[in-house]
């Protein structure tokens, strides 16, 4: 299945560039935080989601994903809890600190934080479950190794230009008005990701 893979490459290639690049949870998050606290300090939350995000895609392929299929409640409470966490997000979003400040009320993610962010991102278990039924079907470990290559390879570049766009946006931000309005709308963003999901989940 490994060769087959190898064949469809480029397909993949355009999969991981349009999902990595699309927005979601992990844009939006590394947008607001490259616009409130730099890009130097956004540079662990880049590599957790990739690195995360990795090493999620190879443990559904392995066989995590068959747990939905033997369990559905599991894909329920993983909605659940994904959807609470996401609401305290963007109201950590909403309220977050400029850069310089000394109130607190706003952190940069961590790297292992944004690494076990994958695992309650909608987004993130849409782009494992595609990639590895289209790309890597069946039990090939090379074609599934294939894939979280590509995807290691793409997200990368992807997610830093959205904590780019922040960064380059913090000089406009500097006005607390623009910056509340600001981190007001990524909140607002992160929450309109949760829709899909929910809708799917809950109206049949």
């Amino acid at each position: 299945m490994a060769h087959m893979t190898f064949d469809l490459l480029p397909a993949l290639a355009g999969f991981a560039l349009v999902s990595s690049i699309t927005p979601g949870p992990n844009n939006v998050m590394v947008m607001a935080s490259g616009a409130n606290f730099g890009m130097r300090r956004t540079v662990p939350h880049i590599l957790g989601i990739g690195c995360g995000f990795v090493v999620m895609l190879l443990l559904v392929g392995l066989g995590l994903a068959r747990l939905f299929e033997m369990f559905p409640v599991i894909r329920l409470v993983l909605t659940v809890v994904s959807a609470l966490y996401l609401l305290w997000l963007a109201w950590k979003i909403a309220n977050a600190a400029p850069v310089g400040s000394n109130s607190g009320r706003g952190r940069p993610f961590t790297f292992l934080q944004a690494a076990l962010f994958q695992w309650v991102n909608p987004k993130a278990w849409m782009m494992a479950l595609s990639a590895i039924t289209l790309y890597a079907p069946g039990d090939s470990t090379g074609a599934l190794m294939l894939v979280a290559a590509v995807f290691g390879i793409v997200n990368l570049p992807c997610v830093s230009a959205w904590a780019g766009l922040g960064t380059q946006a913090a000089r406009w931000l500097s006005n607390p008005a623009r910056l509340r309005a600001f981190n007001y709308t990524m909140a607002a963003c992160l929450l309109a990701t949760l829709a899909p999901v929910l809708v799917a989940e809950f109206v049949r």
